[in-house]
């Protein structure tokens, strides 16, 4: 029997990263342009990457493949560049102008800057049609529908070229039935068009969320649509046996018809693996805390997973569309390799968020860049290979950087280009912490509680200094840290979510009984669904959430809970739980207060076969793998110090190191600061470890391993 293969592919703005497994623990990553005009050419270019680098062809991977599966960012980047499908809205007569008029303020940060512009619309005001029939909020029917201004819309959408409709009317969650109408006449008018329904899609309390949720998946659906198709066609051509895999915001694999459905979900796609990644490499030490960050050329993203879970956010404003349904949540800030340092009107070193990008990239890639960028800094503090990145392909120009520092930092601030440099370094680090607290202090979690989990390739070159930051003593960095997110996938589950309005106050037997009934309703409904990807029953897990708050509260916060039988006695099992998240987000509860419920959820999983882990062969030594020293900065004073290189591919299971050194992988670049010490773990993943050591002990480890 030949062996199967596990192809991962995450496709991002520069890069598209393959992720090859198979089931005896073999892991080996692979890098390609990406080719956001043609998605299946960076497809094509990888797998022939992978083919002279392993002889193996594309059709023998593809065709013994037991799972393909592609994350992309093509719906975020649509999102971004505004260029989705055109799009019309359905909406309540009076209610055409909820996503401009939303809550009445702009998003956190800007709420009351007159100067911030509003977001430009998906569904500009000449594609709204207002319809007349309106639901109360007890779910009765006080005016029927206009099916004649219906089809009126519909022959607007028809005469303007619209591609896909989105359906939202008030209070659809409690009386579906006009929606659903409206849906009807839609498809019989406009067969061609993408549909939206704004009560499927997203069945929760509040109108403006549901409704801009409803236009973004309208608008992103007919593009990922043309990308679902070219990307199964073409591994179809390949012979591949099973349905590609596409990776959600929500954690979890779908197919491609989910994905086109629902292709709010596709949204952000990329990051979100994260955290499957970060708990698969933290299993063998137990760990289930951790944080992860990934520092690419632009951008720096953060996930957190807690207790085994990751953090997920709803009712969000990202890229300045509120959107409903939960993703993981992905803090992302403009700090990356590419950030530019200036000085502001005040004289202060600033980084970022303006950036480089890769053209012309930092100075020190001689591609016409003269900014000093967080890379140049890197380089001139001795961090990185002067010889060049990615195996020497890339190569560095320290004059360049040295130079551009000189000119746009050092000279005007009257400092030399060491303490230049660091500054730089300092202050990205800075950013890039604020950018962690956000994700766990401001959500009620202490990082020193976690465990620090380096992801991207640029991140192995800060990530001891984060941790030192944050006062987190323990690191983990994969020998597949460049990639990450590809190998996050390819362990990931499949998993859907289902949803359910549920406005009840936890008091009484008939409370309990409603609960009970919603929850058993969408876990009926995802058992089935999952039975129909051919999942066992063994192979299926449920996580629930509800929506909850004291009753009187404007807004209600999310828990988690384990799947249990709720009856009148449990109620309290829930206000417990409720307490306790309302103390850790806001810092007190009141438990004699009366409870409520807003919204449930039920998210169900289908477990998929994981393939083997890494197992490396036991170390000599890391003597062996010392190539040399280098001169690095390692504080303010700019004072260079010799400092231990060592090649990560001649590192065996076992060997450990001592900080100051630098690793050098082919794809990243791990910095041990003093008093940090590493050691390779047999399954691929450096522990670093944050200790007491002097620096005379730390030097004496030096020499031993030098000797």
């Amino acid at each position: 029997m030949q062996n199967q293969y596990r192809l991962g592919i995450d496709a991002g703005g520069t890069f598209t990263d393959f992720i090859l497994a198979d089931r005896k623990g073999g892991v080996r990553i692979f890098k390609a342009l990406s080719t956001p005009g043609n998605p299946t050419e960076a497809i094509r270019n990888g797998l022939a990457t992978i083919q002279e680098e392993t002889g193996l062809a594309p059709e023998t991977i593809v065709s013994n493949a037991d799972l393909c599966i592609n994350g992309t960012t093509v719906g975020l980047n649509a999102l971004i560049t505004h260029t989705g499908a055109k799009t019309g809205l359905i909406a309540t007569l009076g209610h055409e102008d909820s996503i401009e008029i939303r809550l009445g303020h702009k998003e956190d940060g800007y709420r009351y800057d007159p100067d911030y512009p509003p977001a430009t619309m998906l569904v500009p005001r000449y594609l709204r049609r207002g319809i007349a029939g309106r639901v109360l909020s007890d779910g009765s029917v006080h005016t029927p529908l206009d099916e004649e201004a219906v089809r009126d819309a519909c022959r607007h959408f028809l005469r303007e070229g619209v591609e896909s409709v989105a359906i939202s009317f008030v209070w659809s969650v409690l009386h579906p039935e006009h929606e659903r109408r409206a849906a009807e006449i839609v498809r019989e008018m406009m067969p061609d068009v993408h549909l939206t329904v704004g009560s499927d899609l997203y069945p929760q309390v509040r109108e403006y969320t549901r409704t801009s949720t409803a236009i973004v998946n309208a608008y992103l659906a007919p593009i990922l649509q043309r990308y679902v198709r070219a990307v199964d066609g073409y591994f179809q051509s390949l012979g591949a046996r099973h349905p590609v895999r596409y990776f959600q915001s929500n954690g979890g694999l779908a197919l491609g018809r989910t994905v086109t459905e629902q292709s709010v979900y596709a949204i952000n796609s990329g990051p979100a693996s994260a955290p499957q990644a970060a708990l698969w490499l933290g299993e063998p030490w137990g760990m289930r805390d951790i944080i992860t960050v990934d520092m690419g050329g632009t951008s720096f993203d953060i996930t957190l997973t807690r207790d085994g879970r990751a953090n997920v956010s709803k009712n969000i404003d990202f890229l300045r569309y509120r959107i409903g349904i939960p993703m993981i949540q992905v803090e992302t800030l403009g700090a990356g390799g590419g950030s530019i340092g200036w000085i502001d009107s005040m004289g202060l070193m600033q980084m970022g968020p303006q950036s480089a990008g890769s053209e012309p990239g930092p100075a020190c890639y001689g591609k016409g860049g003269t900014m000093p960028t967080t890379t140049d800094a890197n380089l001139v503090l001795g961090y990185l290979n002067p010889q060049g990145l990615v195996g020497g392909r890339l190569p560095l120009d320290v004059e360049k950087a040295r130079d551009a520092i000189r000119l746009h930092l050092a000279e005007p601030l009257g400092i030399s280009v060491e303490k230049a440099a660091y500054g730089m370094f300092t202050i990205v680090n800075n950013n890039m912490v604020n950018g962690i607290r956000r994700v766990s202090v401001e959500r009620g979690y202490d990082p020193r509680d976690f465990v620090l989990n380096c992801a991207g390739g640029a991140t192995g070159a800060h990530i001891t200094a984060l941790a030192r930051e944050m006062g987190i003593r323990k690191v983990l960095v994969s020998k597949l840290a460049s990639g990450l997110c590809a190998f996050g996938q390819i362990i990931s589950d499949v998993k859907y979510n289902y949803m359910a309005p549920a406005p009840i106050r936890l008091e009484g037997a008939e409370a309990a009984a409603r609960l009970d009934a919603l929850f058993a309703g969408l876990e009926a409904r995802g058992r089935e669904d999952l039975a129909g990807d051919g999942f066992a029953e063994d192979r299926v897990s449920i996580g629930r959430s509800l929506d909850m708050r004291y009753v009187g509260q404007v807004h209600e916060c999310t828990v988690n809970v384990a799947p249990f039988e709720i009856t009148e006695a449990s109620l309290d099992r829930l206000k417990a739980a409720f307490h306790a998240r309302h103390e850790e987000l806001y810092t007190y509860s009141e438990p004699n207060s009366a409870v409520e419920v807003v919204n449930v959820e039920s998210a169900i999983t289908g477990g998929v076969d994981k393939p083997g882990r890494m197992e490396l062969p036991a170390g000599q030594g890391a003597r062996g793998a010392l190539i040399g020293t280098r001169a690095m900065i390692f504080d303010a004073s700019g004072i260079p110090h010799d400092t231990p290189v060592y090649d990560g591919d001649l590192l065996g299971a076992g060997d450990r190191i001592s900080g100051p050194a630098v690793i050098q992988e082919v794809t990243t670049t791990i910095i041990i600061e003093p008093g940090w010490s590493g050691e390779l773990d047999a399954s691929g993943v450096y522990v670093l470890t944050m200790g007491t050591a002097t620096a005379a002990t730390t030097a004496a480890e030096r020499e031993a391993e030098m000797a």
